[in-house]
């Protein structure tokens, strides 16, 4: 039976680009489309502004791609977890915990990137693989699948023949609607405003997430900007909320930015655009079908806290590529992807549940449950064994 490619990827986001990558690497032949080319320049109209840190399971996942080395000059560590919570009358932090990386490990918890900046790394890595076609403008119209193999349409009229499709064409995925996979969906009310600012005082490699009413407002380090300390901010609210601050101007922003941030940096300053994102927690009520496996967001979809959502992606990705090379013979049978499925699901599930606990504790508006999150914020800092097992079980070191 002829096949056009080992593997068809629908998708050309990060986490789809990673995967041609991988199994690029491995030596699987790969076709990745994507309607939307990416964007791979902060400055341009579209630019996803968001930022992503990369857990060091991710690292690995990177290396064995041939992606780090694009990528590792561009990095700003991040050793130590910092959660604050500001729940009181006024915006000033009541509770301060730091989550050092030194008490689980000899590196810093991970790495953190502008999301366009990994794209250009990825397409930089993909240029270097012959067996690896990428193709953006075109993405996928229809499946069709057999017991052998699977048929998917292109929107530029073409089909390809293959044993193995790859779902990671995001949170509303046409591939996983066409393998009649369902999914359940819970929504908070929230969204984000993603963007960067600079500040006087050093983030010295620290991420600082902190909870107020709404949702959390997390600053991850990046590389300083034009000779200021500088990062990335996730800040999470009411949808109504999220709307008004986009309408505001810079310097009325980066005040409002400035309060919200408990004044632990001094004055922020923006310093790119503001995009913003609904906020959802989403989950497949399965990660395969026949000849398709979902991974990313195709898969799992949830509120930004704890740098878990391009992470599990990867994870999705290793799992899948540690299956395929263990049997290429067997690439998208039936046997390989209830393997997958039962590799997954499980820890996707226990990480959806907890991440959508921790935003709804975030969200607390009663005096008796805020003050109940910085009881618990507390405690589960005091216990040594605990606050290393969230340690972690954050990187993905341990399943339990």
């Amino acid at each position: 039976m002829t096949m056009d490619c080992d593997i068809l990827i629908s998708g050309g986001g990060i986490a789809g680009l990673c995967a041609a990558a991988a199994f690029g690497s491995a030596g699987f032949k790969v076709i990745c489309v994507d309607p939307a080319p990416p964007i791979t320049d902060g400055d341009a109209d579209g630019a996803d502004l968001r930022s992503t840190a990369m857990l060091q399971p991710a690292r690995r996942v990177l290396e064995a791609a041939g992606i780090w080395n694009h990528l590792e000059a561009h990095a700003a560590p991040l050793q130590i977890m910092r959660i604050v919570d500001a729940g009181g009358e006024i915006p000033e932090a009541r509770v301060t915990r730091e989550f050092n990386a030194a008490e689980i490990s000899d590196q810093p918890f991970g790495w953190n990137f502008p999301n366009w900046l990994l794209r250009r790394a990825l397409l930089e890595r993909l240029a270097e693989l012959p067996n690896v076609d990428f193709r953006p403008g075109t993405g996928t119209t229809s499946l069709f699948t057999r017991t052998a193999q699977a048929r998917v349409g292109l929107s530029d009229g073409s089909r390809i023949t293959t044993p193995l499709v790859i779902a990671a064409d995001g949170r509303n995925s046409p591939m996983r609607k066409a393998a009649g996979i369902g999914v359940t969906k819970t929504g908070y009310g929230q969204k984000a405003v993603v963007f960067s600012v600079t500040h006087p005082v050093p983030h010295e490699n620290v991420s600082t997430e902190i909870h107020r009413t709404g949702g959390p407002f997390t600053l991850v380090p990046l590389p300083d900007h034009d000779g200021m300390p500088c990062s990335a901010v996730v800040w999470m609210d009411s949808a109504a909320e999220c709307t008004r601050r986009m309408t505001l101007d810079a310097d009325a922003f980066s005040h409002e930015a400035t309060t919200r941030s408990c004044h632990l940096f001094g004055p922020l300053t923006l310093v790119t655009a503001r995009n913003v994102w609904p906020i959802i927690t989403q989950h497949a009520a399965r990660l395969s079908g026949e000849r398709i496996a979902l991974i990313a967001e195709a898969a799992h979809v949830m509120p930004p806290i704890g740098a878990q959502g391009l992470n599990m992606s990867l994870q999705d990705v290793a799992t899948l590529l540690e299956l395929a090379q263990a049997n290429p013979a067997d690439l998208g049978s039936q046997k390989m992807l209830d393997a997958y499925q039962k590799a997954r699901f499980g820890d996707i599930m226990l990480r959806v549940r907890g991440i959508d606990l921790l935003n709804r504790a975030s969200q607390a508006t009663r005096p008796i449950a805020r003050d109940a999150r910085a009881t618990g914020l507390n405690a589960l800092y005091a216990m040594a064994p605990v606050r290393k097992m969230l340690m972690e079980m954050g990187l993905g070191m341990r399943q339990d």
